[in-house]
């Protein structure tokens, strides 16, 4: 792994001119024909994803789903990263990227444009939106590590936390933009009109991701080696590294614990308050405000600073955030603890993502980049059926007032262990 300089966690980074400095340097980077068009490309796309995203459970719900079946539609859509994802990376460094995205993303198309013709013909039901959901699971497994090793690709090594940071707040913004979008259509149009919004989005981004990526991967290949033996290598490489183990470990517990509190919002919203679609397109977009205001704080910060006490500390303080929110019996607190939920979430994952894409060296770039995957997105999936079940059974409070207690010890655990490992990667 390349070694970086290394920052204390609680140094400081400089005057403020110097966090002047580095976010006007961070936000050049949007000047750039290349990166700003991917950044303009990939946000249309998000707000298409956060349009369906919202309308997608509660489209479930209206058709007579259960918590359990809610619970399972997010595990589909999640669970293929566990067979799936280190094929993904493999392809990212051994295979024409361009036409890994273009043509699992051109599938992905389908299945919202699938769900506008079943909603038009009356024809809609659960097991056919959590079907068309595995479908979305697998492409999505497939083609991601692909599309976040496009940042590194596009950008100078040390503008990739810059660069990653920038990425956030484009996803970050669509989580505003999309609800509100959503919220807009449900009630003019119904959902259909977010599922028609969302096939329409991926268009931009399979051009320009055709355009900004090389027509062949540069990343020399070990010819020598099985695509079996090549991924077992990456694995052990990252895996001998104390400071990226720990940030894998740091995205897993949040996303196994702390991402329910979003798949399951529509249900506390619903039950515990009482409250309509406006109500979860309004907490959805405060998370995303959350998220955005997270991304953009994190410009600011020196490119060699150690990011891995950002991560921890504010993976812990995301799991406190989730037992506020199941603790609160005042619906106008909701939009302020999405906030900071969305702050903590998007700070902690963006800053151990720029970790592992900065230490990784490019001929196992993908590899590393699935292995977040697996962890962001497979924490989800699993997260999602096991609160599922627990919410059923206990009541979505209880479920996650236990999930947020467990994240809050564990982070603190991980980060005893994982700030004291010795290297610090950027």
């Amino acid at each position: 792994m390349r070694s970086c300089t290394v920052w204390k966690g609680d140094s400081p980074i400089g005057p403020s001119t110097r966090h002047g400095g580095d976010f006007r340097n961070s936000i050049r980077l949007l000047g750039t024909r290349r990166f700003g068009t991917f950044w303009f490309a990939s946000l249309l796309s998000s707000i298409g994803t956060w349009a369906q995203q919202v309308a997608q459970p509660w489209l479930l719900l209206n058709l007579g789903a259960s918590s359990i079946l809610l619970g399972l539609d997010n595990f589909a859509m999640g669970a293929p990263v566990f067979a799936l994802t280190l094929l993904g990376g493999l392809l990212a460094d051994r295979a024409d990227r361009r036409h890994v995205i273009a043509l699992f993303q051109s599938i992905q198309m389908l299945c919202p444009l699938t769900v506008v013709g079943l909603l038009l013909a009356g024809a809609a039901r659960p097991w056919m939106i959590v079907s068309l959901s595995l479908v979305v699971g697998i492409t999505d497994a497939l083609s991601m590590p692909s599309f976040q090793t496009i940042v590194p690709s596009i950008v100078e090594p040390r503008e990739i936390p810059a660069g990653t940071a920038l990425n956030s707040t484009q996803f970050n913004l669509s989580r505003i933009l999309g609800p509100a979008l959503a919220g807009m259509l449900m009630v003019s149009v119904g959902a259909m009109g977010a599922f028609a919004v969302s096939a329409a989005s991926y268009v931009p981004f399979i051009l320009v991701a055709l355009w900004i990526l090389p027509r062949a991967n540069r990343s020399a290949a070990r010819p020598h080696l099985s695509a079996r033996e090549q991924i077992f290598v990456g694995i052990r490489s990252i895996a001998a590294d104390p400071s990226l183990r720990g940030a894998l470990l740091t995205v897993l517990m949040t996303s196994l614990l702390c991402a329910p509190l979003i798949t399951f919002s529509p249900v506390l919203i619903r039950s515990a308050f009482g409250g309509n679609v406006g109500h979860f397109s309004l907490i959805i977009g405060s998370f995303g405000l959350g998220g955005l205001l997270g991304a953009a704080g994190l410009l600011a910060v020196a490119p060699d600073r150690d990011r891995r006490p950002i991560s921890s500390r504010l993976a812990a303080a995301y799991g406190l955030v989730t037992v506020l929110v199941a603790l609160t019996h005042w619906l106008w607190t909701l939009p302020v603890l999405f906030v900071l939920a969305g702050i903590s979430m998007t700070a902690s994952n963006t800053s151990a993502n720029a970790i592992l894409l900065s230490a990784a060296p490019a001929r196992i770039r993908g590899q590393t980049v699935s292995l977040y995957s697996l962890a962001m997105r497979g924490g989800i999936a699993a997260g999602s059926l096991l609160t599922g079940v627990s919410v059923s059974l206990l009541g979505v409070r209880e479920a996650l007032v236990i999930n947020g207690a467990a994240a809050l010890l564990l982070q603190i655990l991980i980060g005893r262990r994982w700030l004291g490992a010795g290297t610090a990667h950027q």
